[in-house]
């Protein structure tokens, strides 16, 4: 079984790279480079989610996502698979590739679609380091998650969120998630720390940071959605999520199992 290597230094953080590297768009641009198509469930690839492939000339692949982290990516199809690992290094991260299959894909051509990807994830990647940061809030009590419905705009409206909104300038992210609580639930809240990969959106980038309330502090009210809930492990695959933080949906179930 033929096994290629690589590894790419990039300027930005393991979280951002692994984002990147679940973000269709990015991987469709790699891929249709050479004239190969992609078909996906969505956006962000997340855990047990299938990919379609198909490279030229005629060759069909049912990619499998086994698993997405700030570590790496794996990735696996019949006769085949794909790891990506990540590390830290001073400066960015040193992402490591290693794929082995066998079939009928000639050696070279899978050389020059890694060696493409590697080029599109650090160009985007390296991009987002310096994008408009907006956090979102897995605000957690009880082993349950606040979702939030939103109002706007027409096309997100009746799907739920993990309250949050834009950085602004001058502000950590850590500030902006208190201060998002505050203006959009009328509460107070304590940041714990992060969770799952950043994710590159039409605003900049998003990053999910974990939450729970302040002693003393009130009640969470929907003063900017039209309601919300607190959501068990088992009923958050189930809600009708944002695009953006339905990419997140594994992370959150095993955020809230004991």
């Amino acid at each position: 079984m033929p096994v290629l290597r690589s590894t790419t230094l990039i300027t930005a953080p393991p979280r951002t790279v692994a984002g990147v590297l679940r973000d269709v768009d990015v991987l469709a641009a790699a891929l249709g480079r050479y004239g190969h198509r992609l078909g996906a469930p969505a956006r962000w690839l997340g855990p047990e989610d299938e990919v379609r492939i198909r490279l030229r000339p005629g060759v069909s692949l049912r990619v499998r996502v086994e698993a997405v982290s700030p570590a790496g990516v794996r990735v696996t199809w019949r006769g085949g698979a794909h790891a990506v690992t990540l590390a830290p290094v001073d400066g960015g991260t040193r992402m490591v590739g290693e794929v082995r299959w066998s079939g009928p894909v000639p050696h070279g051509q899978v050389r020059r679609l890694l060696s493409a990807r590697a080029a599109a994830v650090t160009s985007a990647a390296e991009a987002l380091v310096a994008a408009r940061a907006v956090v979102a809030t897995a605000l957690v009590r009880d082993r349950s998650v606040l979702a939030a419905q939103r109002t706007r705009p027409p096309a997100l409206a009746g799907l739920w969120e993990l309250p949050g909104g834009r950085v602004e300038e001058g502000e950590s992210d850590a500030d902006a998630v208190v201060r998002e609580c505050r203006e959009e639930l009328g509460t107070e809240v304590v940041v714990d720390g992060r969770l799952a990969t950043d994710l590159r959106i039409d605003a900049g980038v998003l990053r999910v940071h974990t939450a729970h309330l302040a002693d003393g502090g009130p009640e969470p009210r929907a003063l900017e959605h039209s309601g919300l809930r607190w959501v068990t492990a088992a009923e958050v695959p189930g809600v009708d999520w944002v695009p953006a933080d339905r990419a997140v949906v594994a992370d959150l179930v095993d955020l809230l199992r004991p």
